[in-house]
């Protein structure tokens, strides 16, 4: 299969980004005859993420891409050889040579699909030697995309619909294919943007940041700008002396706040000033180099106000340190104090953010009724997920040949549903989800108005449900190598997210002791489950 021309295809994933095991259980397969047998696995996990109850699906695309591209070099094959036994048939290494994902079918849930536990997330349908190597990759791309994207949805839920949540974790990541992917997914769990440059590069992120501590402390105050004017905004009259100007309005601000016009640090409002001369239509300040009420907050307004005489608005200010909340009431305050005082109705909606080590209970607390944050920044929390650090997704064979495989295993919780399956989500009148039900390929589907018996994970006894709508889950995206239909845009699969979220319930969707979503098997599947289990034939 020819790979897209695609600049992140080798970048989503090497043939080799696996597990040795992987490589040793090929050749086993290729020495028995049995490397083309046709195959299916399961992606899926075993519980929600974070003590909730839903994940949202997220890394398809990336596993597209690298089911597209899949082709192992010379490099690759020789490096394998050097591992595996010295006396291993050529004609093994020659079969890997000539190996791609044209015989490969691929369904899974669209990007941003609530999932649930034991739905498959993806379905892998090819030769059984093909689909064992790439086990750990797809495991590797959809794993933490998706625990990303639930995290991030959830911090989403804390923080409601109005506050802007910026994501700045690059930083803190686990390298930067990490950093990369948790921007990415971030993103598409309910994020508005990254600091992430690459992000924005090569996966349409929207970019945004402000200024660090560095660049306001590299200031002195003796600077001396190469020039310190600027023409006003609409592009007629004079230039004007930006730095004169805001010494100027540092004089009357300062006055009506109370302080001396020497109290604000002088190489804080220079730094000011330069950024204002670079940026004069996205001016923003960090307040907290030295002291918020007596220089940040004086500095920010007269380089804000200079350039407002020259009819340009300042965008933010940002809050990196201290009780965050307090800050921006207290900032809001003295905003909406100035804004009259001056007759600058705008200044008092100037948006504030705010950053430092903010995690969900932290968010919580600022997303309260009566904050005055605007944006929040997170980074730690966000890209290194402390409260679960991995999704636990498992990537199970359930049939060879066309018959089914389980894993029986001493612990019950790790035993796997066999056979080729469709998955549906059952829905209320209202269009409330009831529940998913797993069934075998080859049953009919559901109907919608009609009785359907059926056994509930976990449960020891059946129950009946009537659907008034029925929506299967799976998707055919790849049939034989070859793409079935578009994959959707990050953007697209953001918003789908923002829908699939909104229809949980508010049991489902609460944080802190959530009720369970039901998942459930047909009858078929449960009998077949319950012969497997008692010793039948697989």
């Amino acid at each position: 299969m020819a790979a897209e021309r695609d600049p992140e295809a080798l970048a989503a994933a090497r043939p080799l980004l696996t597990d040795l095991y992987q490589a040793t259980m090929a050749l086993g397969y290729w020495r028995a005859g049995r490397a083309r047998e046709d195959a299916q696995f399961e992606l899926f996990f075993r519980r929600c993420p974070f003590g909730g109850a839903f994940a949202l699906a997220a890394g398809l695309r990336d596993c597209v891409r690298f089911l597209r591209a899949f082709r192992l070099r010379d490099a690759d094959v020789q490096f394998l050889a050097s591992v595996l036994p010295s006396d291993t048939d050529p004609a093994f290494f020659e079969h890997l040579r000539a190996l791609d994902c044209s015989a490969v079918t691929v369904r899974a849930l669209p990007e941003g699909s609530l999932a649930f536990p034991g739905v498959p997330l993806l379905q892998v349908s090819g030769p059984l030697l093909l689909l064992q190597l790439l086990e750990t990759p797809l495991l590797c791309l959809l794993s933490y995309a998706s625990l990303v994207a639930t995290n991030a949805a959830r911090l989403r839920l804390i923080a409601g619909p109005e506050k802007r949540l910026l994501e700045l974790g690059l930083r803190r990541a686990q390298g930067p294919d990490g950093g990369l992917t948790a921007s990415t997914y971030s993103y598409l769990g309910g994020f508005d943007s990254s600091s992430n440059v690459l992000a924005g590069q090569l996966r349409g992120v929207p970019v945004a940041g402000t200024l660090a501590h560095s660049f306001v402390t590299s200031f002195s105050g003796s600077e001396v700008p190469p020039d310190p004017t600027l023409a006003p905004a609409a592009g007629e009259g004079p230039r004007v002396d930006l730095a004169a100007s805001v010494k100027v309005w540092l004089e009357r601000v300062c006055a009506h706040l109370g302080l001396g016009a020497q109290e604000p640090h002088p190489g804080e409002r220079a730094a000011f000033v330069a950024y204002a001369l670079a940026f004069p239509r996205a001016f923003q300040g960090l307040l907290d180099s030295y002291s918020v009420q007596r220089s940040g907050l004086p500095n920010f307004l007269a380089v804000a106000l200079a350039l407002g005489e020259l009819g340009y608005r300042a965008v933010g200010v940002r809050l990196d340190s201290g009780d965050l909340l307090q800050q921006a009431r207290e900032t809001r305050r003295v905003f909406r104090t100035i804004a009259a005082q001056f007759q600058i109705p705008w200044l008092e909606s100037v948006p504030i953010a705010v950053s430092n080590n903010i995690d969900e209970e932290a968010l919580a607390r600022l997303a309260q009724e009566g904050s005055e944050v605007d944006v929040i920044g997170i980074g730690t929390s966000v890209v290194t997920c402390p409260q679960q650090p991995s999704l636990g997704c498992v990537y199970k064979l359930v049939s060879v040949g066309g018959q089914p495989r389980m894993k029986l295993t001493e612990d019950p919780e790790k035993q796997t549903l066999p056979g080729s399956k469709a998955a549906f989500r059952l829905l209320g009148s209202d269009g409330s989800m009831l529940l998913d039900v797993l069934q075998l390929v080859e049953e009919p589907p559901p109907q919608a108005g009609q009785e359907l018996r059926v056994w509930p994970l976990g449960a020891q006894e059946p129950c009946t449900v009537m659907p008034a709508h029925v929506e299967p889950l799976l998707r055919l995206w790849v049939q034989q190598g070859q793409l079935c239909e578009p994959l959707p845009s990050l953007a697209e699969s953001r918003a789908f997210a923002q829908l699939s979220l909104s229809r949980l319930s508010p049991a489902h969707r609460q944080l802190q002791s959530p009720a369970p979503y039901q998942v459930a098997l047909s009858e078929k599947l449960r009998a077949l489950v319950d012969s497997l289990s008692a010793g039948g034939p697989q």
